[in-house]
């Protein structure tokens, strides 16, 4: 069985209702509310967690910063395990086997192997330099 999850962040403020006077009962109300919505998509409550995360302070600094989170699951709709892949049929059959695994490396392609001496010379840093463009004489009239 597989689940998948969503992660929100919890209310931070209370929002003022008809029966919600003081301060935690308003900020009870407020979950509550957020819970129930989570429950009637299919979201289970799992558990809050308090967690860190870095976040920009002044042009060049960071600092730490706390978030609470509430966590959520549900079972996923498609379960991995009752996939079941089938070859798909072209109305034309084949009358040799699928050939067997390719391996990734082919042996006779190794890093270790030894150099062959047939790699073109590397020109030296001093022919590298100056111009790309051919200098073609100029009439001086």
């Amino acid at each position: 069985m597989s689940y998948e999850y969503r992660v929100i962040p919890a209310p931070v403020k209370g929002t003022k209702a008809k029966g919600a006077k003081t301060a935690p009962d308003r900020f009870a109300l407020t979950l509550q509310e957020a819970m129930n919505a989570m429950a009637n998509d299919g979201w289970e409550f799992l558990r809050a967690e308090t967690l860190p995360s870095e976040e920009r302070a002044g042009l060049t600094g960071t600092k730490t910063v706390y978030h609470n989170m509430l966590v959520f699951r549900r079972k996923r709709d498609t379960d991995l395990a009752a996939f079941n892949p089938r070859e798909i049929e072209t109305g034309t059959q084949t009358s040799r086997p699928l050939p067997e695994a390719v391996p990734f490396l082919r042996p006779s392609l190794s890093a270790v192997s030894e150099p062959s001496g047939n790699a073109p010379p590397v020109p030296s840093p001093r022919a590298l330099t100056g111009s790309l463009v051919k200098d073609t004489p100029r009439d001086e009239t």
